[in-house]
């Protein structure tokens, strides 16, 4: 049995991971976009293709991944690699790696992320103003 990816789901999906809301996804999408359409279009199983790049384009996501991404897909994989006892079941005390060099590696891609943060944020306010004084 084909498992079929339902397009619309996927948007929804990348949409909440996000933090975007529906009514803001609509604003990107144009002027005759609502959160009512933006909620039966996450109903849809297959999206044209023209929908599809703007929707990409507002959310900053490849089209391949509303295309391509499939959610059971993905838990089979991580549960058929993730061996829960392994990091039980003893203690490396000689790593491969250095840790300090590795906190500073994660502190570096904090900050980084920090600061993407922070340019989404000034890019929704400008948006948010924008909506404003229309």
């Amino acid at each position: 049995m084909e498992h079929k990816i339902h397009q619309g789901r996927n948007v929804k999906r990348f949409r909440e991971m996000l933090g975007i809301k529906q009514e803001a996804l609509a604003f990107d999408l144009g002027e005759d976009w609502n959160q009512k359409k933006i909620s039966l279009l996450e109903q849809k199983d297959v999206i044209e293709e023209d929908l599809l790049k703007a929707i990409s384009n507002a959310l900053k996501i490849p089209v391949e991944a509303f295309q391509n991404f499939d959610e059971e897909q993905a838990v089979n994989i991580i549960a058929n690699t993730f061996d829960n006892g392994s990091i039980l079941n003893g203690i490396n005390h000689n790593p491969t790696f250095h840790p300090v060099e590795q906190i500073l590696k994660l502190h570096e891609e904090k900050i980084a992320l920090y600061e993407r943060m922070l340019k989404e944020k000034d890019e929704m306010m400008a948006r948010l103003e924008k909506l404003i004084n229309k």
